[in-house]
């Protein structure tokens, strides 16, 4: 049985950080969906079809990775696509609090969903999209912390 698992996420925008979890979560699977969820809490900064193009692009030369965008709930998604692992990085305590309690919904939506945390690479650990956001809309640089132009 094929070993599939999908990294969630709304990667707005996806960050060097993401990009590290899932260089490193393709080597664990045969196939790895990078799932950009719709968040209908968030207005998001860049729109989801632009980040498909983007991530997409950046792995185009690894068939096993793919992306794709969803509506509803991962555990849902996950059952549709038949992954059985979510893949989710952590990059520090809080992180993994808000991360296991998901899991543990995710599980009872899905029981045969598995999650599988990678701790972030150190140098990464204190980037995120939400910091990204910030300091581009104020015309700050970000290139060192996302791997595309925006």
């Amino acid at each position: 049985m094929k070993r599939i698992a999908i990294f969630p996420g709304s990667f707005d925008p996806f960050t060097n950080g993401h990009l590290d979890v899932v260089q490193r979560g393709a080597a664990l699977f045969d196939e790895l969906i990078i799932a950009i969820g719709n968040n209908s809490t968030k207005q998001r900064y860049m729109p989801v079809e632009k980040m498909v193009e983007i991530i997409a692009d950046l792995f185009k030369s690894d068939e096993r990775i793919r992306v794709q965008a969803y509506k509803g709930l991962t555990a849902d998604f996950a059952r549709e696509t038949g992954a059985r692992f979510l893949l989710r990085g952590l990059r520090n305590t809080t992180d993994f609090e808000y991360e296991n309690t998901i899991a543990q919904a995710n599980r009872h939506v899905n029981p045969g969903l598995e999650t599988v945390f990678l701790i972030t690479s150190p140098p990464l650990a204190a980037i995120s999209s939400s910091i990204i956001r910030e300091i581009h809309s104020y015309g700050g640089n970000v290139d060192a912390f996302i791997p595309f132009r925006i």
